[in-house]
């Protein structure tokens, strides 16, 4: 007879590369693994988020919002979810917000800072006086959840106030983890869609 696979738990990072749903361990709903963590066990047995998903390991997977982590942690849920006593952080649920800006690709150089090189590359016209300011929503993401310190931190520079990305798929991920870092910041993460991005095409 056939062992029934436990739904929140995944095999490791090899069984996950083509699964696009998983079962949340707090919820119990299925969800896009987009909107979910990834938590594994260290070898030390303190449970980790693995933002990438390419950490080895069975791993069990949490809503990405604070709330649920920190629920999870409350009820116990990775003790029972992993099936052993693990170690889990009291402030477990402020450690993937870190990790998430940690695990923002180093995208240096992709990004030309600074507003003027920012205008250059939004508005064609932006150094003809006579062209004037067309005043239209730039046709792409706009990431605004970064603080000055964490823009420093994710393209390995000092002093980011502005950056921009050139189209690529290292600009899709860092996009995809912000949208990841806004949704798990937010008390409501129905409401953070149009947050992250303000178009959906980079």
């Amino acid at each position: 007879m056939l062992a029934l696979a436990d739904p929140e738990l995944d095999n490791g990072p090899r069984t996950e590369k083509s699964a696009t749903m998983r079962t949340c361990a707090v919820s119990r709903e299925v969800r896009p693994t987009g909107e979910l963590i990834r938590f594994v066990v260290a070898p030390s047995g303190e449970v980790i988020p693995d933002i990438k998903r390419r950490l080895p390991g069975r791993g069990l997977w949490v809503s990405a919002t604070r709330q649920a982590v920190a629920e999870a942690v409350r009820r116990h849920h990775f003790s029972r979810g992993f099936k052993r006593d693990v170690r889990v952080s009291p402030a477990l649920s402020q450690r993937p917000s870190r990790v998430a800006i940690a695990a923002l690709i180093h995208a240096a150089d992709g990004a030309p800072d600074g507003i003027r090189k920012l205008d250059a590359l939004t508005r064609p016209n932006a150094g003809d006086p006579g062209a004037g300011d067309q005043g239209q929503a730039p046709p792409f993401p706009i990431i605004g959840c970064l603080t000055s310190a964490e823009l420093d931190l994710a393209l390995g520079r000092s002093n980011v106030i502005h950056a921009a990305l050139l189209a690529g798929p290292a600009s899709r991920t860092f996009l995809s983890r912000s949208q990841t870092l806004v949704r798990y910041r937010s008390a409501d993460a129905d409401k953070t869609a149009g947050t992250a991005a303000r178009t959906s095409k980079i």
